[in-house]
């Protein structure tokens, strides 16, 4: 299976970082193909509601960003982890502006989906929990889970036990 990582997290060293690397290991152990895209690294603004990749655009976008980068990825994934610091409510803001892109091809290949959340505080999680249960519903995919964690010390054995047992489940 090819499974494609988003990670938006700004911070090369961040709690979401390192427990997204241990999914990706546990999925590499089970011989699955792993990619990660730093989509905070990315250029990509929110979707302009133009309208052109519905008309005359055949599902390309107008905006000739890095997101370019990104479409022949979600196009070619069996399976995505969408991995986010929690910033006030919601995703990052460069998580929020790859997914509102989604938009113009009308949904990525992948059949299945899984979310991944890390936040200094609890009880942040019902946003971004909810918008990703929507689209992947609306892309007709399965949710293959959902994980969340919380506080200063994320980075426990066991956490990062956890998230490799993740990846090689899949």
């Amino acid at each position: 299976m090819k499974v494609l990582i988003l990670n938006g997290s700004p911070r090369a060293k961040s709690n979401s970082v390192a427990l997204a690397e241990a999914f990706a290991e546990g999925a590499r152990s089970a011989g699955h193909d792993v990619e990660t895209v730093n989509v905070a690294k990315f250029k990509v603004t929110g979707c302009l509601a133009c309208e052109y990749c519905h008309t005359v655009g055949g599902g390309k976008c107008v905006q000739k960003d890095d997101m370019q980068e990104l479409y022949p990825k979600l196009a070619e994934a069996d399976m995505i982890l969408i991995a986010s610091p929690i910033y006030y409510w919601g995703f990052s803001g460069q998580m929020e502006s790859v997914i509102t892109r989604f938009y113009a091809p009308g949904k990525p290949a992948a059949k299945k989906y899984a979310l991944l959340l890390s936040s200094g505080s609890p009880g942040v999680y019902d946003g971004p929990v909810a918008q990703y249960k929507s689209f992947v519903s609306y892309f007709g995919a399965e949710n293959i889970g959902i994980k969340t964690f919380c506080g200063g010390s994320q980075l426990t054995a066991e956490n990062l036990a956890e998230m490799k047992a993740f990846g090689a489940s899949l």
